[in-house]
């Protein structure tokens, strides 16, 4: 008994994982080896929606010179499209939305995330790229929208 609750434990751990991002992109921006990468991943609860975010990476040679091995700046960019039929699963409806990919940019103190929010009213899905930060929280953001409505268009005779 005590092997499957342990299996089931482990089993548990594992789908609880982070969402995993493929790297798409990556534009090398200056001669220090920093980096911008571009990684898309599907929204987990949402078929047919896929957000790419771009994040800025620094090379050894910048950690060299400044210092501050293990962090690497919180500005990221964010673009969510409709890639196929849209069908909701079961989401978090409230103002503050959930989570949905999760990425370190820092050993301990500083997370990359996107949070989904699902605007009724106006039937659209609202992506949150931002920094989750210990203390002394980010201004920095990108947001990007997925209209849910789909407009039928008249003609006239």
């Amino acid at each position: 008994m005590r092997i499957k609750t342990t299996l089931a434990a482990g089993f548990a751990a594992l789908v609880a994982l982070p969402l995993a991002a493929e790297q798409v992109g990556e534009v090398d921006v200056d001669w220090l080896g920093n980096d911008i990468i571009i990684e898309a991943f599907a929204d987990p609860d949402i078929e047919g929606v896929t957000c790419h975010v771009a994040y800025f990476e620094r090379g050894f040679i910048d950690r060299l010179q400044h210092g501050n091995w293990f962090e690497d700046p919180s500005n990221a960019a964010i673009s969510c499209r409709q890639t196929g039929p849209i069908t909701i699963g079961d989401i978090d409806r409230s103002e503050d939305g959930e989570s949905i990919f999760s990425e370190r940019r820092s050993i301990v103190w500083k997370t990359l995330q996107v949070t989904r929010i699902f605007d009724e009213a106006n039937q659209t899905l609202i992506y949150l790229s931002h920094a989750s930060e210990l203390q002394e929280g980010s201004a920095k953001m990108s947001i990007s929208t997925v209209p849910l409505y789909n407009p039928t268009f008249a003609t006239e005779d």
